[in-house]
């Protein structure tokens, strides 16, 4: 009896650990004349998980957005937008200002390669661009659809832009796919 009874709890375990994802479950047992096992499930509040995060933040450069299928594939460049000391430091190691100086408008931005990244782009991703006519409490923000996006970075669009999209973007990342895409402004 005894071994079925931890047959069972072995195959519970491996149960809840295959299918482990914003939970946490923890299994107390205590020994006496019987054996009681609880299992309590809980909100998993670490985010020491095995692995990298299925969501990231990455800011770069879009090179080409295409349609493929029913979504777009979006060749990246990604870069590192600094500020504060971090980017002081970087844009004088790079010759870029003098040693102790800051940099201006407290950002500096450090191209260390230009590997291009795949990623898909559902139809549905949200699109933010910077344009005159935009909410000018968030400096010109423009919702826009992914395949006018793509017109832009085509060059095919009337849509007039604040500034150029050179300017960078920052993407939220799900995976390999595109949940979101906003432009930064760069003054």
């Amino acid at each position: 009896m005894q071994r079925s009874v931890f047959g069972l709890a072995i195959a519970f375990v491996v149960a809840v650990v295959a299918g482990c994802g914003s939970t946490r479950t923890v299994t107390v047992t205590t020994t006496k004349a019987t054996t009681v096992t609880t299992t309590v499930t809980t909100t998993a509040t670490s985010t020491a998980e095995l692995g990298p995060p299925a969501e990231r933040i990455q800011f770069g450069h879009i090179v080409s957005l295409t349609r493929k299928g029913d979504h777009f594939e979006m060749r990246f460049d990604p870069a590192w937008f600094l500020s504060g000391e971090t980017a002081n430091s970087a844009a004088a190691e790079d010759g870029a200002i003098e040693a102790g100086q800051p940099v201006p408008n407290d950002n500096y931005v450090v191209e260390e390669g230009h590997r291009l990244l795949t990623y898909l782009v559902p139809d549905d991703a949200h699109v933010t661009v910077l344009t005159k006519d935009g909410d000018s409490a968030q400096l010109g923000a423009t919702p826009i659809t992914v395949s006018e996006l793509a017109q832009i970075v085509q060059g095919n669009s009337s849509l007039e832009l604040f500034e150029p999209l050179e300017t960078g973007v920052w993407i939220r990342v799900n995976v390999d796919a595109v949940r979101t895409i906003d432009q930064q402004y760069q003054p």
